[in-house]
């Protein structure tokens, strides 16, 4: 397979970057996203030229770290998974094939198809944890959870923070990514002690960080790799009235 790529290039955040075309041949069909760019980035170091800088680490869905839109989508064109589970037999042979970082105002780029998202690290820093002394490890029964509780609370924990949501939000909203942090720890009798607190904490500081409101479109639900449901946002919501109103 032959692809016309074409890659957003930016030499760091104060330069203005811009769109450069490339050609890419003899590319296998069940290479996978990040392995046709390794291939790309290869040749152009052995041409002399400078490889295009993206991030990724664990390539296996767990990390978030590839991410960027591809033909306008966050992660690529297939559903639930992030850039480095996509392959390419998604794409048509001979396509032209759009790669960028994401667009969000808390996102900026560092370079190419890298942006800084250590927004994520700062809205979970006002709040996005138990401090409390809980104790030892205790027995699994010793505290009952609802089966419905504690898998809801797991899905909500399955959040990579990769920033799909994001970047997907035409308000670039973090409602789903704030919204499953606050789920995860809710749900659970350990989460509850500090419930008042971590709404307030988390929302002031997504909005402080230039987030934007959520747009109620539901896209973030639609491209994020984990399937999170937007259901979780209606419980940030409400944890964040109560919290209002007990204050």
């Amino acid at each position: 397979m032959k692809f016309t790529l074409k890659i957003w290039r930016q030499k760091d955040a104060k330069t203005k970057g811009k769109f450069e075309t490339y050609g890419i041949e003899n590319v296998s069909p069940d290479t996978s996203f990040l392995e046709m760019l390794d291939i790309f980035n290869n040749e152009q170091i052995l041409s002399g030229n400078e490889p295009v800088a993206f991030d990724h680490d664990c390539r296996e869905g767990i990390c978030g770290m590839c991410s960027m839109h591809i033909n306008g989508r966050a992660h690529g064109p297939d559903d639930d998974i992030t850039t480095c589970q996509l392959h390419m037999r998604k794409f048509k042979d001979g396509e032209t094939i759009s790669i960028e970082p994401w667009r969000s105002a808390a996102f900026p780029v560092i370079k190419d198809l890298i942006v800084d998202r250590g927004a994520f690290d700062k809205v979970l820093q006002a709040g996005g944890y138990i401090s409390v002394n809980t104790g030892g490890i205790p027995d699994a029964n010793a505290i009952p959870i609802a089966k419905e509780d504690a898998d809801e609370s797991m899905d909500a924990a399955s959040c990579i923070g990769c920033g799909a949501c994001v970047a997907t939000c035409k308000n670039g909203s973090a409602m789903l990514f704030v919204a499953a942090r606050v789920s995860s720890l809710a749900m659970l009798p350990q989460g509850k002690i500090e419930a008042i607190r971590r709404a307030k904490a988390m929302v002031a500081k997504m909005d402080e960080l230039g987030f934007g409101a959520c747009s109620n479109t539901g896209a973030c639900e639609v491209e994020c790799p984990k399937g999170i449901s937007i259901a979780h946002i209606a419980r940030l919501n409400r944890e964040f009235l109560v919290a209002k109103i007990k204050e």
